[in-house]
């Protein structure tokens, strides 16, 4: 693995929900300056973390409906999933070391 995967609505299911290990789901735009300087961070991050936890992008314009079931209001916006549910959130551009803390808590 060791890169984000790309979500939609097809693979939702599969790749979060029925993961065996945790999961961490960006929500992101294009347009979205603070969401373009994470997205580098999130590839870092499934890199390094391979096989511990799994890391997702969620394009919000092109799965609203993704976004919508979990009341994505602002991005960028990082959940963590555990054994298919939500676990804990985090809102705007973080920095790595932040972000990794919080998946910690969940490995």
């Amino acid at each position: 693995m060791g890169a984000a995967i790309k979500i939609s609505s097809d693979n939702f299911d599969a790749e979060v929900v029925k993961a065996s290990i945790p999961v961490l789901v960006d929500f992101w735009a294009e347009w979205c300056s603070p969401c373009r300087m994470v997205l580098p961070v999130m590839d870092e991050i499934a890199k390094e973390m391979d096989g511990q936890v799994k890391v997702c992008k969620v394009n919000v314009d092109e799965c609203q409906d993704i976004a919508a079931d979990f009341s994505v209001m602002s991005i960028p916006t990082l959940i963590i999933f555990k054994g298919g549910k939500p676990v804990d959130q985090m809102v705007g551009a973080l920095p790595k070391v932040k972000i990794v803390e919080k998946l910690k808590a969940h490995i």
